[in-house]
């Protein structure tokens, strides 16, 4: 784990990220508000492209919660069955068409607690749905972000609750929107877990890591 780094660099790093990527988008395709509830809570263990692949057909079908319930655990089974965990995915997916349903008229809410309380939608899943949808400066730390935290010293922690608070304490307010897409980018393409590719880097000069690869 690298040490905090200081303001000025984060400043400097996250001034960086802006200049090559102003607008950093999230990889998961849908078309609304449930759509992404959906498939942030299907891309739990699988990969954003497995997931796209599987809910295309499915969201052209089913993508409001209602449409969703009328096309049954069956129906709904058949289009993500190549997802990892798929029959315990679809459990929730319908679970929490049924709450939006009933308790939300349909809607997603905009509320971080009422959220995490839908089945199969953790605090990742939320932050998700509250930064890409709501436009909140939510930050969703995956296994990319606390390599990333960790590795530069951006935002250092030994959970991932830890590593959020240091994104949300140390990166400047006018990173906050966009620090997570950035975060997870950056670690996906460029800071990888096994070979980073630090050559190319464009934060390499500021970066603490002592392993750099040449």
């Amino acid at each position: 784990m690298a040490k905090q780094l200081d303001y000025h660099t984060i400043h400097e790093i996250f001034a960086r990220f802006r200049a090559a990527d102003p607008e950093p988008k999230g990889e998961l395709e849908h078309v609304n508000a449930y759509t992404l509830v959906v498939a942030v809570a299907l891309s739990a263990q699988a990969t954003d492209a497995g997931v796209n692949k599987a809910t295309r057909s499915l969201f052209a079908v089913a993508d409001t919660p209602q449409k969703m319930l009328d096309l049954g655990i069956d129906g709904l089974t058949d289009h993500i069955k190549t997802i990892g965990l798929f029959r315990q995915k679809a459990k929730n997916v319908m679970k929490l068409s049924q709450i939006l349903v009933d308790d939300y008229g349909g809607e997603v809410p905009s509320s971080r607690a009422a959220l995490q309380a839908l089945p199969g939608v953790g605090r990742k899943t939320a932050n998700v749905v509250l930064n890409m949808w709501f436009r909140q400066p939510a930050q969703a730390v995956d296994t990319h972000i606390f390599r990333v935290g960790n590795r530069t010293g951006i935002a250092p922690g030994k959970t991932v609750e830890a590593v959020e608070r240091a994104i949300e304490d140390q990166v400047p307010a006018e990173f906050q929107l966009h620090a997570h897409h950035w975060l997870i980018l950056h670690g996906r393409y460029k800071c990888k877990a096994r070979k980073p590719m630090c050559p190319t880097c464009l934060i390499r000069d500021l970066c603490p890591f002592e392993d750099k690869t040449t």
